[in-house]
């Protein structure tokens, strides 16, 4: 039996790789001659670089920065050297992960670290930049970004203002760079989800309140971003706001639509073509494809990595299972996404802090079952 490994990482517990390892572990428990497959993959959130540099042959490049609260940090970004092109992984500087839960607020962050990688890639020679956008501590719109591109942001009295979550109602004036070095620039935002950037499914509603926010500082994060989008229309002409994937990063692939016109690339499936998974699976030689990630919920199906491992084992008539920590699907089921099954490990008698720290063994438990009760 051969089998494709291809998982997210489990967000708090589990790289990848480590999702990966305890998958082997459980398996081959119950069949010690199974071959594997394994690919280092992402969905343009965490990991959206470990899955570039795992295939290509791209330099890392330190650079000092700021995380979203601003304190002074090294990240990395990769860059290809032959083809100048740069990869950069928000999460890296502006990544929900950077921030303990006690001094997580969004209405605060910013993407202005993130800025400072790209103006570093573009000074190193960069011509193609492809940014990774989950896993964000931010609501910004992406003129964290776009300030430190050279972009300003003024106020009704023209004053400059700093691009954070809670500013954004204040932005009157969009004042350009006078350097317009990033005309030059291919720019292509990396999403994981395809949310609009403001509304019921907007970046603020969806997705801030794992960030920090309460329902006040949604609100206000919310109107921030239609005020963003008005501006942004009226002064440069640029009607995005309702494009599919523009709520990607709290906001940061509107940004980079409208301030450097990129153009939006569905995250699994760009990582699983450089991965050149389709020329594998062509040669008809995998049994059975397993994926997964930290939680399985409607959201999954908005671009995530599971989604498009699902559509792509679908493909080929491949039988395609998930696992992963919890599950929370209300409007969708496993079959809306072309899943055969979707493994849940968590121990529901345990608490959530228990089941994060023990996913490694119950991965291995969990998978090891699934087998015993399907395979002999």
């Amino acid at each position: 039996m051969n089998i494709l490994l291809i998982p997210d990482k489990f967000k708090g517990s589990l790289t990848a790789k480590g999702v990966i390892s305890s998958l082997k572990k459980g398996i081959l428990d119950f069949n010690n001659s199974i071959n594997f497959h394994e690919v280092i993959a992402s969905d343009g959130g965490d990991g959206f670089l470990d899955a570039i540099t795992e295939n290509d042959l791209i330099e890392l490049v330190e650079v000092t920065s700021v995380d979203s609260l601003g304190r002074k940090l090294k990240s990395k970004y990769g860059f290809d050297s032959k083809k100048l092109i740069a990869y950069i992984e928000l999460a890296n500087t502006s990544g929900l992960s950077l921030l303990s839960d006690k001094i997580r607020n969004v209405l605060k962050t910013t993407t202005y670290g993130t800025g400072i990688e790209i103006k570093q890639a573009i000074t190193n020679g960069a011509k193609k930049i492809y940014i990774g956008l989950g896993g964000s501590a931010t609501n910004d719109g992406g003129t964290g970004i776009a300030s430190a591109l050279g972009y300003q942001f003024l106020n009704n009295n023209g004053e400059k203002i700093e691009p954070i979550g809670e500013n954004l109602s204040l932005i009157a004036e969009v004042v350009l760079p006078e350097n317009r070095l990033c005309d030059q620039i291919e720019f292509y935002a990396v999403n994981d989800v395809k949310n609009p950037l403001f509304g019921m499914n907007g970046a603020a509603k969806v997705y801030a309140k794992q960030k920090g926010a309460d329902a006040i500082a949604i609100e206000i994060l919310d109107q921030g971003l239609q005020n963003l989008h008005t501006i942004v229309k009226n002064q440069l002409g640029i009607d995005a706001a309702s494009i599919a994937g523009t709520g990607a990063g709290g906001g940061t692939a509107y940004g980079l639509k409208v301030f450097f016109n990129a153009e939006f690339i569905d995250g699994a499936e760009f990582i699983l073509k450089k991965n050149r998974i389709f020329e594998y699976l062509e040669k008809g030689d995998i049994d059975l494809i397993i994926t997964g990630e930290g939680m399985i919920d409607d959201q999954t199906s908005h671009g995530k990595l599971v989604s498009g491992v699902s559509k792509i084992g679908n493909k080929f008539d491949i039988p395609v299972i998930a696992v992963c920590g919890t599950k929370n699907l209300v409007n969708t089921n496993k079959e809306s996404f072309g899943l055969t099954k979707i493994i849940e490990i968590a121990d529901t008698s345990k608490t959530i802090e228990y089941n994060m720290r023990n996913a490694s063994q119950q991965i291995q438990k969990s998978i090891f079952n699934y087998f015993k009760d399907n395979f002999n």
